[in-house]
């Protein structure tokens, strides 16, 4: 659903290494002590109501579920898609937070500089939920073992969808390499000019980053007392300049917002013929695109080389927010909402999840054929994505500010106002100069 890109897109991408984490908690200096006390897990003497903000499609239905089953704890959802950090800030600053909020991989160290979490490891509930989880969004949400400030809920392996009978048409084989997919590009754009191969939607530097992670491209590193930044690094302007030679052949399209209307039109007259995506993208085109059932394959994204590494864009965790004072159902709730396989199914069948609990691998839906996609066993193909991404790859403490500039500076680029590696030192002088604004050590280069 259209819905499910828009949260996609605010959340971010996913699965940092423990590593990195353990390394913010340590060195930003806006952080909160990794030793402080976490917070009390008594339950409560009555019933207990909890605010639970998302942006998940569906999710009212499941939380229904819930409610059905626990009539003592009782959880109001609100829907924030249309401002999910906004929404989330402004209530931090009015000391109104959910006891429960969505909040993406990529944005809870930024929150976490802004003590937005209350840690819950004093529930022995939320401690020993860690064997429930993939270990690395584990790691994630724990932040390196210095307490748990939040539950995984959702990754987002990346994969390409292919129009299979558009690729037969113009006899073209499955690409298994980017240059094989750049010169695939080119002969359906020769033989029909109002056909590209893929889109570049230059506002969404989360799905870009997605690409960068895939030719191990890392971003940051931490070493000596200080960040080293390496935005603009050689395999960032790899990839950066495969697909500015695609937008300046006019062999991929610029005008298209992931999840719009639009995006679906194009798609619906044959005017585009794949889509780079993730795990989580299944759905998009099941429910908005029905009359193309069958038509579509997914396969492994295309690799550099003779490299396996695959990337990773969009997920999300349930975080336990600051002022929470019912952490004890709070954990209860959010356990059985990210591991129980009941709700994981429903959470996959109407929002599209891909879920980061180990449980996740057992259902009946992501082990069988999907009918949109001719009965394909889809979902092996993420997983095998899954296994082939970098778990070193590390967010910094202030990537939304460095995310904002590489959109800004994406989108001037498919204007033809200078290049996609200038977005990268657009991005890379943003990310050394916020963090000086946060007093937080970081040096260019490793």
């Amino acid at each position: 659903m259209s819905n499910t890109v828009t949260r996609i897109r605010l959340t971010g991408a996913v699965v940092a290494a423990a590593a990195s984490i353990g390394v913010l908690a340590a060195c930003s200096s806006n952080a909160p002590s990794s030793d402080a006390s976490a917070a009390s897990c008594e339950p409560a003497k009555g019933n207990v109501t909890l605010q639970y903000w998302n942006t998940v499609p569906g999710m009212d239905k499941v939380v229904a579920l819930w409610n059905k089953k626990n009539p003592n704890i009782q959880v109001q959802m609100k829907n924030i898609t249309n401002d999910q950090y906004g929404t989330i800030g402004n209530a931090l600053k009015a000391h109104k937070a959910p006891e429960l909020a969505q909040v993406g991989y990529d944005e809870l160290a930024n929150l976490r500089t802004q003590d937005a979490f209350v840690d819950a490891s004093g529930c022995s509930a939320a401690t020993a939920a860690k064997s429930k989880f993939v270990p690395w969004t584990w790691s994630q949400s724990s932040f390196g073992g210095t307490g748990v400030f939040a539950f995984p809920q959702d990754t987002g392996p990346m994969a390409l969808y292919v129009r299979s009978d558009i690729f037969k048409q113009h006899g073209l084989q499955i690409p298994k390499t980017w240059d094989e997919y750049a010169a695939d590009a080119q002969k359906l754009h020769d033989a029909d000019s109002k056909l590209t191969i893929t889109f570049f939607d230059p506002n969404n530097a989360e799905w870009f980053n997605g690409l960068l992670w895939q030719n191990n491209a890392g971003m940051y590193k931490y070493s000596g007392d200080k960040w080293h930044v390496t935005v603009e690094s050689g395999q960032s302007q790899q990839v950066a300049e495969y697909w500015q030679k695609l937008i300046d052949a006019k062999l991929v399209r610029t005008d298209l917002a992931n999840g719009s209307t639009p995006m679906y039109a194009a798609y619906q007259h044959n005017q585009v013929a794949s889509y780079v995506g993730a795990a989580w993208g299944y759905s998009m085109f099941r429910d908005n695109l029905p009359k193309q059932a069958g038509k579509w394959t997914i396969v492994p994204m295309p690799t550099w080389g003779t490299n396996a590494a695959s990337g990773d864009w969009g997920g999300s965790t349930v975080a336990f927010m600051k002022g929470n004072t019912h952490l004890y159902e709070s954990v209860k709730f959010n356990s059985w909402l990210n591991t129980d396989p009941e709700a994981l199914a429903l959470e996959n069948k109407l929002g599209g999840l891909y879920p980061a609990a180990t449980a996740g691998s057992q259902l009946p839906a992501l082990s069988q054929g999907v009918p949109y996609y001719n009965n394909e066993k889809i979902f092996d193909v993420f997983a095998a994505s899954s296994k082939n991404i970098d778990t070193s790859f590390t967010w910094g403490p202030t990537q939304k500010t460095v995310n904002l500039a590489l959109q800004d500076a994406m989108a001037k680029a498919a204007a033809g106002n200078g290049t996609l590696t200038d977005a990268l030192s657009a991005a890379q002088a943003t990310a050394l100069k916020s963090m000086k604004d946060q007093a937080i050590p970081a040096v260019a280069g490793s």
